[in-house]
C-alpha cells in the first residue's frame, strides 16, 4: 500500500463526451492485475488512459479493506479526486466496495459502486458514465465461481508483469475479511495461464510475478499444483524470470523448493507471511502452521538455495499479543535468514472474530511495536544487500529514468541503480554490486 496520496491539482471541466479514464489502485498486486485488465476494457471502448488527477471524465478506484487505513485512504482519494475533476463520474470497486457497499455510497460525489464480482462488467452495468444525485449499487454475494482473469505490467515499459492465477481463500483466520470479500479459493486452468503467459512474452515483458489471494492452493481443488503451473511456464520460451509473489509457508513445497532450486528462471526469492513468532498467537490468530514449521521451511529454502530473499508480513498489536508474545517474534525474526519486512498494525475488522477477542493492545503501544520492526526490517534489508557486494549478479532493469538513474531488482531481490543508460532498459545485464546508499545498491554492467 502506498504511504502517500497522490498529488492532484483542480483540472478544467472538457465538454463533449467522456473519453478519458483515471484508475488508481489500492492494495495488493493482485488488485493491481485486476485494475489493468478493467483498464483494458476501457481502452476497447475508445477510451484513453490518464495518470491519476488529470483531467478526466470517469475515474476508478480499485479499493482494499485489509486495514482501517486501507478503507480511510479510500475515502480520501474520492475527496482529491472530486476536488481536482468535480464533474467526473466516480467509480468505487475491490475489496471495501464488497463488504461496505453502503458506506461508500454515502461519500458525496461516488455514482458507482461495483461488487467483486461486478468489476468486470463495468460496460454491462453502465453506459452513459453521467453524474448521479443518487448512487448506484451493484454488488452481489461472492459466489465463488467467477475466476475474472487479469494480467498486467507494471507500467515500467514492459519489464515485469503481474499474472493472476488464483483468487478467494478457504482460510479462516480471525482478522481477516478476505474470505467475504473474494469468496472461496479457485483457480484458473493451467493452459490459460500458459497462454497468458506467452502473450506477455511476446509483448516484450520479460519477468512474470504469479500473484492471487493465496497462490500456495493454486489448483487443489482443480487436480492440479502449484509446482504443476510452474513446470508449465518454465518452458515459456522467452521468460527470463518467474516469481510467486506470496506463499504461505504450510504451502512451500519440498517439490517447489527443489523446483527453484534447479530452474534458470524461477527467482532465488520467497515471500512468506510470518504474522506472529508467537505460537500462542498465531493460535489465535487461527494460522494453520507454527513457528516450527516456519523455521523450518525457511531453513528448507537456505539450504537448497542459499542466495535467496525471504520476505515476511509481521502483524503487531494483535488482541492478546502481550509484551513477552512481541518479544517472541522479535526474537524470532532475528534469528532468520529474513532479508525484509513487511509490518502491518493491526486494526480491528467488523465482522472477524478478532474484533471481540479481549486482551486489545492500546494504539500506542500498536504504534511503538510497528516501529521496531520496522527498524529491524532496515537492518535485515541493509544486511541483505551488503553481503552481495563485490558480486556478479543478474539485474533486469526497468524502463523509467529517475533522476537521472535507471533502477531494477537482482533475482533474489536486491533493488539496484545505476546512471540512466536507455540500452539496458528492459534488458538483463550482468552488474558488479559495488556500494550501499541505504536505499539501493550502486554497481557497473560487466561486459
Amino acid at each position: 500500500m502506498n504511504d502517500a496520496l497522490p498529488s492532484i491539482e483542480p483540472s478544467t471541466v472538457v465538454e463533449g463526451p467522456p473519453r478519458r479514464v483515471a484508475l488508481h489502485t489500492l492494495g495488493c498486486k493482485l488488485n493491481y492485475a485486476e485494475t489493468s485488465a478493467i483498464g483494458e476494457r476501457f481502452r476497447r471502448q475508445g477510451y484513453s488512459l490518464v495518470e491519476f488527477g488529470a483531467p478526466s471524465e470517469v475515474i476508478l478506484i480499485n479499493s482494499c479493506t485489509v486495514t482501517e487505513g486501507a478503507d480511510r485512504e479510500c475515502r480520501q482519494l474520492v475527496r482529491r479526486a472530486l476536488r481536482a475533476n468535480p464533474n467526473a463520474f466516480v467509480i468505487v470497486t475491490g475489496c471495501y466496495a464488497q463488504l461496505q457497499p453502503e458506506e461508500i455510497a454515502s461519500i458525496d460525489g461516488v455514482d458507482l459502486v461495483l461488487g467483486t464480482a461486478e468489476k468486470f462488467r463495468v460496460f454491462e452495468l453502465e453506459r452513459d458514465f453521467r453524474k448521479r444525485e443518487v448512487p448506484r449499487v451493484e454488488v452481489a454475494e461472492v459466489a465463488g465461481s467467477d475466476f475474472g482473469p487479469a494480467f498486467t505490467g507494471t507500467g515500467d515499459v514492459r519489464t515485469r508483469a503481474f499474472l493472476k492465477v488464483q483468487d478467494g481463500c478457504d482460510y479462516s483466520c480471525a482478522f481477516c475479511t478476505i474470505p467475504r470479500a473474494r469468496g472461496a479459493s479457485r483457480s484458473q486452468p493451467v493452459a490459460d495461464a500458459v497462454r497468458q503467459a506467452r502473450e506477455l512474452v511476446a509483448s516484450g515483458y520479460r519477468e512474470i510475478v504469479l500473484t492471487g489471494v493465496n497462490v500456495g492452493e493454486f489448483g487443489r481443488k482443480e487436480g492440479t499444483s502449484l509446482r504443476s503451473l510452474l513446470e508449465a511456464l518454465h518452458e515459456v520460451d522467452g521468460l527470463r524470470r518467474l516469481r510467486i509473489s506470496s506463499i504461505e509457508p504450510n504451502l512451500i513445497t519440498d517439490e517447489i523448493i527443489d523446483l527453484a532450486s534447479r530452474s534458470d528462471r524461477i527467482a532465488p526469492h520467497f515471500h512468506v507471511p510470518l504474522q506472529s513468532g508467537s505460537n500462542r498467537v498465531l493460535g489465535m490468530m487461527r494460522r494453520r502452521y507454527r513457528a516450527e514449521v516456519y523455521r523450518d521451511r525457511i531453513e528448507r529454502i537456505f539450504a537448497a538455495l542459499p542466495s535467496a530473499g525471504i520476505g515476511a508480513d509481521v502483524i503487531v498489536g494483535f488482541p492478546g499479543e502481550g509484551a513477552a508474545e512481541f518479544g517472541e517474534t522479535v526474537e524470532f525474526i532475528e534469528s532468520l535468514p529474513v532479508s525484509y519486512l513487511h509490518v502491518f498494525t493491526y486494526s480491528e475488522r467488523r465482522q472477524t472474530p478478532a474484533a471481540a477477542f479481549k486482551g486489545v493492545v492500546p494504539v500506542e503501544e500498536r504504534r511503538r511495536r510497528t516501529g521496531t520492526l520496522r527498524v529491524l526490517s532496515e537492518r535485515k534489508s541493509a544486511a541483505f544487500a551488503m553481503r552481495w557486494l563485490g558480486t556478479i549478479c543478474p539485474v533486469l532493469f526497468e524502463g523509467v529514468e529517475r533522476e537521472g538513474m535507471v533502477e531494477g531488482w537482482t533475482d533474489n531481490y536486491v533493488r539496484v541503480a545505476m546512471p540512466f543508460d536507455p540500452a539496458l532498459c528492459g534488458t538483463v545485464a550482468p552488474v558488479r554490486l559495488e556500494s550501499f546508499d541505504g536505499r539501493v545498491v550502486q554497481g557497473t554492467v560487466v561486459h
